[in-house]
């Protein structure tokens, strides 16, 4: 899937379930049950043991059905082979020039991280699709709708205090999507194996996204 068919299938959901999962077991059931409950973009942290093996199996098993992105991305050589395993985006969460080419270079967004002013957009003029404000809990929504004032063009997503409580107030700040981690990808479900719980949870947070906007 090309580039801007990515980003539009990503802003549709609205959501983007981070999985950091301490081993490698049951990581295609979690993307399952993710998109049972109607949540079909999940990133894949590369903290995660056998990450890219992970994502070139939920790829192959989900094909378009579930977009798969690669997260903690640290140079142009991990976004590199994160793609040839399959991956369809590529978020880090530092801003490097390198790490948004190399994905540009396969025809895939990147989402850089930033946590300034000046490094929002900075990564936007450097091509990033979205800019990934980390650690976003620190200056909370409000910080959105200060630096869009006066920098509207900017385009935003939070990960790190995204949950069922704040959404609604990222989306008010402007955020063109969210990324939720362990608030949503509860560890303890997935070694549980509790998929249905995971779905559960999933649904609604695809309700709140939709009720926020």
């Amino acid at each position: 899937m090309p580039r801007q068919a990515i980003m539009d299938t990503i802003e549709r959901v609205g959501l983007v379930a981070i999985i950091r999962a301490d081993s490698p077991d049951g990581l295609g059931d979690t993307c399952e049950a993710l998109r049972a409950g109607g949540v079909s973009v999940v990133e894949v942290t590369m903290t995660t043991p056998g990450a890219l093996e992970c994502i070139a199996a939920a790829a192959q098993r989900f094909g378009d059905a579930v977009q798969v992105g690669v997260g903690s991305v640290l140079d142009a050589a991990t976004a590199e082979r994160a793609i040839e395993a399959g991956a369809s985006f590529v978020v880090s969460p530092v801003f490097k020039p390198e790490v948004i080419d190399a994905a540009h270079r396969h025809d895939k967004p990147c989402f850089a991280g930033a946590f300034t002013p000046t490094e929002v957009l900075a990564a936007t003029e450097a091509g990033a699709d979205l800019v990934k404000v980390f650690p976003a809990n620190h200056n909370g929504p409000k910080f959105f709708k200060d630096i869009l004032a006066p920098m509207p063009h900017l385009r935003l997503t939070p990960t790190g205090g995204v949950d069922l409580n704040t959404i609604p107030d990222w989306f008010a700040a402007g955020a063109k999507c969210v990324g939720v981690g362990s608030a949503l990808v509860k560890k303890d479900l997935i070694r549980a194996g509790d998929w249905a719980a995971l779905t559960a949870l999933a649904a609604q947070y695809v309700a709140a996204v939709a009720k926020a906007r």
